[in-house]
């Protein structure tokens, strides 16, 4: 957690993960985060994994260090509130994430009539407004087609929500720029940003679109291999897998030393007239004819005796393990300063990362952990609507708040 964000006021109204997602890098930058949901959750409030006792470890790993208000979204006066929460004044708020439809009580041109100022950032599915989530948009997309290896047709989907990740990092980029073009001109706006448009987009700037439309055809699948260039796994003789990543000429040639194969590729090399330290795309494409040189030596050799050698020769590579492997990886999980141990809403006790870069003119203040659900309700309708306590235990009465 850092202050960069400090006086910034952002109100949040989302499920999933692409807008919490957004929400919880602006909190961890500093900015107030004030997230409102129906009584009871939404549909994201108990999703997988759970904790032993039914809460969601998703939903608590998603919402840290935000506020929490619970209103009756069903109801005129809870929608009202709603809308009062996103516009409400402040030269620092007026600051509104959703991925609620574009359409409806949440609709940029109901807001605008309370503030018009407002900046709105809107996740949706489709650019048109049609539903869209992030494994229906990778399908479209082609990638479940390209994912797994050559010999297996069905696709495969990652199981990584990669479009959410992106789009709600986008989101807090597209909020902080609009806050300030806000301060330049003094108005407000709407940013749209679509899933399917940040999958499009990326798909795009790395080349898979024109690729595709120059072959047409979309790149086939090849299991671990890395397109373009020299990469893949590969096992050693006590069954380590290990990924080999030679992009650079020193990577190249230092791996080859390594290996104790640089004869070898050398005679590959004279035989087909090319020479592979000069060019990272001859490797990929006479892939075939090298691997079985690597095979080789990689079964020849134990992984305490060969991953000395690359780390010494500057080459990229890395072990797969499982997660709860990684959880006792120094560099990842056990001593990374990232990571403080926390208390969360289920009870348990266990590490929580605070922001992802790290700043070291500052220091990096506690993690806060998610708020239970509603517990800020009333703290946010006195404080920020200025609601009285009569009127806000009348909205308790009634349901229309807890």
């Amino acid at each position: 957690m850092y202050d960069l964000l400090k006086g910034l006021r952002v109100v949040e109204g989302s499920a999933f993960v692409a807008a919490p997602t957004c929400g919880l890098y602006l909190a961890q930058m500093g900015a107030e985060v004030i997230r409102f949901d129906n009584i009871g959750g939404g549909p994201d409030f108990r999703r997988w994994p759970l904790s032993e006792s039914g809460l969601s470890l998703y939903w608590e790993g998603l919402n840290k260090g935000k506020k929490s208000v619970a209103i009756d979204l069903s109801r005129p006066e809870g929608k009202e509130i709603a809308q009062r929460l996103a516009a409400a004044p402040g030269e620092d708020g007026g600051l509104f994430v959703t991925n609620f439809p574009a359409e409806g009580f949440l609709a940029y041109e109901a807001l605008a009539k309370l503030r018009a100022d407002l900046v709105c950032v809107r996740v949706m599915g489709w650019a048109d407004g049609s539903q869209g989530m992030d494994y229906t948009i990778n399908a479209a997309l082609g990638l479940p087609q390209m994912t797994g290896h050559p010999d297996d047709e069905r696709p495969v989907n990652h199981v990584l929500a990669a479009w959410d990740l992106l789009t709600g990092a986008y989101c807090a980029f597209a909020m902080v720029s609009a806050l300030l073009a806000r301060q330049r001109d003094g108005q407000g706006r709407e940013v749209r940003v679509p899933l399917s448009d940040v999958g499009a987009a990326t798909m795009a700037n790395l080349g898979f679109m024109a690729e595709a439309q120059l072959t047409g055809r979309q790149r086939e699948r090849m299991g671990n291999d890395l397109y373009g260039a020299f990469g893949r796994d590969f096992v050693t003789r006590d069954g380590q897998r290990l990924m080999l990543l030679c992009v650079t000429p020193r990577q190249w040639s230092k791996a080859l030393e390594a290996l104790g194969i640089t004869r070898e590729v050398a005679s590959l090399e004279g035989e087909v007239g090319v020479s592979f330290a000069t060019d990272e795309g001859l490797r990929f494409t006479h892939r075939d004819r090298l691997y079985p040189l690597f095979e080789r030596a990689f079964a020849a050799r134990t992984a305490g005796e060969l991953t000395p050698a690359l780390d010494a020769g500057g080459v990229t590579w890395g072990a797969y393990q499982p997660l709860e492997a990684a959880l006792r990886d120094r560099r990842l999980y056990k001593d990374n300063p990232l990571f403080q141990d926390v208390r969360h809403p289920s009870g348990l006790t266990y590490p929580a990362p605070g922001a992802m870069g790290t700043i070291p003119q500052d220091e990096r203040r506690p993690v806060i952990p998610a708020p239970r659900l509603g517990q800020h309700t009333d703290e946010v309708l006195a404080g920020l609507l200025g609601l009285p306590g009569a009127e806000i235990a009348r909205l308790h009465d009634q349901g229309i708040v807890a």
